[in-house]
Formats: structure tokens, sequence, C-alpha cells
């Protein structure tokens, strides 16, 4: 997991970065450091998220693909 795929959960549910961070139970700042690159995703932090959002590997992996697909400005489904 990473920066960008921790921004597109959070973007996907509509979420401030407080309110994801309530939802993982962390810190807004460390949701924002992690975001902008200033800290890395720990596993600690991964499985909070998967938890809190109830995702299995294939289902990050896919969020993986996309997020790949649309920095590239290719639909993904071509």
């Amino acid at each position: 997991m990473n920066k960008d795929m921790i921004k597109f959960i959070r973007k996907s549910y509509n979420m401030t970065q407080r309110d994801f961070a309530r939802i993982v139970s962390c810190s807004f700042s460390l949701i924002a450091l992690v975001e902008v690159g200033k800290r890395r995703v720990t596993s600690d932090l991964e499985n909070k998220v998967k938890t809190a959002f109830d995702l299995d590997d294939q289902q990050l992996q896919s969020i993986s693909t996309l997020i790949t697909e649309f920095s590239k400005g290719v639909p993904p489904f071509m």
C-alpha cells in the first residue's frame, strides 16, 4: 500500500483526512503526512485501513491497477 492508495480509498468514500483518520484509528496528521509523501505507509497503518474498509489483498491489487491506469490517462477497460 502506498500514499496514492490511501488517498484513492479516502476520496472514494468522499471522506476528509480527519474522517478517514477517525475511521482508521490513527491521527489526522499521519494521514496528511502520508498523502504528501512525508511519511510512509507502515504495515500497521495498512492493516488498519484493510480492517476498517474490509479490504483484502486482491481488492488492493485492483485499486493499484486502477490508479496505474488513471495515471496513464487510459480508461482501464480498453
